[in-house]
């Protein structure tokens, strides 16, 4: 009787563990970063310039409001970058987020959107290789940063792809 009452009590919580799984909302990063292009996918013109200028940007310095290359926010970096590759985007990481076509799997170029809930307080681009460059903020410059941090999956808000 002991092991009918001790394997149903696990499993038990092992439901109750993935439906609690299930429920933690929200896209998660690992489906929606793209696996690596092969060659024969070639870039846009519009995201290979969009990288280029993203490259170029590191280390600019960070400037809230900021959107020149005398400092950046981190949605400042988004509409700096994507303007030089004549694509306008909205001003703020929110409005990026809200009104820029979602994708369902990040390619290099496109944007990650961060925050809690469904406001989205933060903005990078994605270089590929699961790593994106962002404007990180007050004393930093922009910056190359890994996605596989904890802090990055866990305020993961989805992604977005405005370029061709």
């Amino acid at each position: 009787m002991l092991n009918v009452t001790r394997r149903s009590t696990l499993l038990f919580t092992s439901v109750l563990l993935s439906l609690l799984a299930g429920c933690a909302g929200g896209p998660r990063m690992q489906e929606a970063i793209a696996p690596s292009q092969s060659p024969a996918q070639a870039l846009s013109i519009e995201r290979a310039m969009i990288l280029a200028n993203a490259r170029q940007a590191l280390g600019t310095p960070y400037r809230y409001g900021g959107a020149s290359v005398d400092g950046v926010d981190c949605s400042g970096l988004v509409q700096m970058t994507y303007g030089a590759a004549g694509i306008a985007v909205p001003r703020t990481a929110n409005q990026q987020f809200s009104r820029l076509p979602g994708r369902e799997q990040a390619r290099p170029g496109d944007l990650l959107f961060f925050g809690s809930g469904s406001t989205a307080t933060h903005v990078g681009i994605y270089l590929g290789q699961r790593q994106m460059i962002h404007a990180p903020g007050e004393g930093r410059g922009v910056t190359l940063t890994s996605l596989d941090l904890d802090y990055w999956r866990n305020r993961f808000l989805g992604a977005a792809g405005p370029a061709p």
